[in-house]
């Protein structure tokens, strides 16, 4: 025997859940996308639409967290991967605009969405580096590389396991991009 009224409840609860993930999961993805974007204006040095558009996924991350809360939001994979490119995104911004990674204010942001943004930001910085040696912009190049090493230098300190051991390693396959273009460079000098 099934008590019907408790399977209707049931229904209903799980409706409002699928209406939330949904709407979540729509807007997450516009997250991820603009900010994807973002990198890719950065990368050709429009700073004004990387502003702007930062501007805008903002605005969506912090409506989001007011009509959700932050721990409905943990729990949508979409959401975390929208969170994590948007960090990348920002951290070049203000890389690109000569500040600091540093805490982002606004909106909760959880550690793991952090590193994993911070060691994705290095293979947009090696992106950067290739940019600026094809440009013949070779002390920019030394720099990046500085930064990376910078980074680098931070996140070894954590002992990182699954998802993000795997951004890790990613992040020191980029150490062996920066530091071959270096190499490179110096041959040829």
């Amino acid at each position: 025997m099934i008590n019907k009224k408790f399977v209707k409840e049931l229904k209903k609860e799980y409706d409002a859940h699928e209406i939330e993930r949904r709407q979540i999961i729509s807007l997450a993805n516009i997250v991820l996308h603009d900010s994807k974007r973002v990198i890719f204006a950065l990368h050709r040095w429009d700073t004004k639409k990387a502003n702007d558009s930062l501007v805008e996924i903002e605005k969506i991350l912090i409506g989001l967290e007011k009509k959700f809360g932050y721990t409905r939001l943990a729990q949508e994979g979409s959401y975390k991967a929208g969170v994590e490119e948007y960090v990348e995104a920002k951290m070049l911004n203000k890389l690109v605009g000569g500040d600091k990674v540093d805490a982002i204010k606004g909106f909760t942001i959880n550690a793991e969405s952090y590193l994993s943004g911070i060691c994705d930001l290095t293979g947009e910085l090696v992106r950067q580096a290739v940019n600026q040696a094809a440009a013949g912009k070779l002390k920019e190049v030394a720099k990046i590389k500085g930064l990376i090493d910078e980074i680098m230098a931070e996140l070894v300190e954590f002992d990182m396991a699954g998802y993000l051991r795997t951004k890790y390693d990613q992040a020191r396959g980029n150490v062996r991009k920066i530091e071959q273009i270096n190499y490179e460079i110096n041959l040829r000098k």
